[in-house]
């Protein structure tokens, strides 16, 4: 029999653990209250509400065994109802994605990771400025760096996106205490591979630069930078994953704000040991580098300290943990796709690079700045298709497709907004904007000709971020590898080639290859879309 506003402060028939602190352990037992639907009605799926029956000492129970504060929306509306949880938290730890208004809820989540999403990126563009002041050389340099350590956190990036899979599934499931299980199994993971990094990235930044085929001055501009930011990949990534931890959660606004002071640090830190200012001393670029590690750390402390602390919407401890097979397998299957998928563009990116060399530092610098202007633009919709990705896994593991599919029309929808809004700067006011980065007059009239050739790829670009998202966060990663191998490797490199070569476009024709993928793909992505196979992936079994 339904009851209106059905939404008891206190349920009787969960027992507390031996801790004596409901919902902070997984220590609640079986409990078979038919589920409600979000606004304290029963499901009309009639779904039962089914919590582990682990006590505060018992080992984790098996994979996709509910053993979190209470599943489903009875926890997700906190222990109060609408607005519940403990005194102090925000909406962005109780708050429920898989119920009410989609525009609404995408917004909510959404803004904090567009925001970090451009703080994230700050540095870099920062950095580069600082690199201006040192010669076209130096941002050369540097960029070309920068590709390198683009390749190594790509791969590293395929963890946090099985991570974000699998954790938003387990939030939708409302199964928290399988979602902290996740994340420190993706811990150590990242940390046996930030390892093996650091020692590769020391060893061989020479020879990597000298690959590519950039001069001995460029390299001798950037592998001292290179080589910094190898050693910063451990920390880098460890604050990458912890922040989507919480992100895929539901809580985008911690990220946002540890994201807020590594920047605000880096912004200050940086000039000040690239040039010596405020007592420190000059040391160049790796200055940029090394303010970049000290920011991430800092970053780094603020987030480990909220998941440790179970002050959002997970809680990370190593009590009664145990590895566990199932969990490390779902990880690496999903992830190894994700992370090739990563790799593909890092590399493609890489021998693009390659392709523009023969044509002089000037051209290098040129494509450099281009890509920089494009990060901003793909910071924005990557944080759109990150919000969009959580709650549309969100909404799987509450077994509520329709609101899925509806979450990414209404992204597509938001992208494409975006997109535009990012245009029409560009076009109106190219040379202002490169100006920013450099005072090369010849530089600033060549890297007009790139961004104006790259924004015509802009728009489709923000509707594939979407979708890329979303399939990968709903664990179909294989399929989007595919798609990444198909147009990188067999259009978009072939073509740069072709037209760089064979053509009087010389480097601007590998400009024009770029922008050719990306407005192909949604031409693959949205029959996928329409077929509904991505609905049907398991995570936990």
């Amino acid at each position: 029999m339904k009851r209106r506003g059905y939404a008891p402060a206190v349920r009787d028939d969960v027992r507390e653990s031996g801790s004596g602190n409901p919902g902070t352990d997984g220590g609640f037992e079986r409990s078979t209250i038919p589920e409600t639907n979000g606004d304290g009605h029963p499901d009309r799926n009639g779904g039962l509400l089914t919590a582990g029956a682990a006590s505060a000492t018992a080992t984790s129970p098996p994979l996709g065994q509910s053993s979190g504060r209470g599943p489903g929306p009875d926890w997700r509306r906190g222990p109060a109802g609408p607005g519940g949880g403990r005194p102090g938290q925000s909406a962005y730890a109780t708050r429920d994605l898989t119920s009410g208004s989609i525009p609404k809820n995408l917004v909510f989540l959404a803004w904090p990771q567009i925001l970090e999403g451009l703080l994230r990126i700050v540095d870099q563009i920062a950095d580069l400025i600082w690199a201006g002041f040192l010669g076209h050389r130096a941002i050369a340099g540097m960029g070309a760096a920068q590709q390198y350590t683009g390749l190594a956190f790509t791969a590293r990036m395929g963890m946090d996106m099985a991570m974000r899979a699998m954790v938003s599934r387990a939030m939708g499931m409302g199964d928290p205490a399988l979602a902290s299980r996740v994340v420190i199994h993706a811990i150590a993971i990242t940390l046996m591979y930030s390892g093996i990094l650091v020692g590769v990235g020391i060893l061989l930044t020479e020879q990597l630069l000298r690959l590519i085929g950039i001069s001995e001055a460029v390299i001798a501009e950037g592998a001292a930078y290179m080589r910094v930011q190898f050693i910063s990949q451990a920390a880098i990534g460890m604050q990458n994953l912890t922040s989507h931890a919480l992100a895929s959660s539901g809580d985008t606004l911690t990220p946002l704000k540890a994201t807020t002071l590594s920047r605000v640090i880096h912004i200050f830190l940086s000039p000040a040991l690239v040039f010596g200012l405020a007592g420190l001393p000059a040391i160049g670029l790796p200055g940029a580098a090394l303010s970049n590690f000290i920011a991430h750390m800092a970053s780094l402390g603020v987030l480990g300290w909220v998941l440790v602390r179970g002050t959002s919407r997970l809680k990370l401890t190593l009590r009664g943990f145990r590895f566990e097979a199932e969990i490390l397998k779902q990880l690496l299957k999903i992830g190894l796709p994700a992370s090739v998928n990563g790799m593909e563009r890092a590399m493609a990116q890489l021998l693009i690079l390659a392709l523009v060399a023969p044509f002089g530092d000037l051209m290098v610098a040129a494509y450099t700045l281009s890509r920089r202007v494009e990060m901003v633009g793909q910071a924005g919709s990557m944080g759109l298709g990150n919000a969009t990705g959580t709650i549309v896994g969100q909404s799987i593991g509450a077994q509520k497709p329709e609101r899925a599919k509806q979450t990414i029309l209404w992204g597509g929808g938001f992208a494409i907004a975006m997109k535009t809004l990012f245009v029409v700067p560009i076009v109106l006011f190219p040379i202002a904007i490169l100006s920013v980065f450099t005072r090369d007059a010849e530089l600033v009239e060549i890297g007009r000709n790139w961004i104006l050739i790259q924004a015509v790829g802009y728009i489709p670009t923000g509707v594939n971020m979407v979708l890329n998202q979303t399939f990968q966060t709903a664990g179909a990663t294989f399929f989007v590898m595919l798609v990444t191998l198909g147009s990188l490797w067999g259009i978009e490199l072939p073509l740069a080639y072709a037209l760089s070569h064979w053509t009087d476009l010389g480097a601007l024709g590998i400009a024009w290859a770029m922008i050719v993928p990306m407005v192909l793909r949604p031409f693959i992505y949205v029959p996928y879309l329409l077929s509904g196979r991505w609905l049907h992936i398991k995570m936990f079994h």
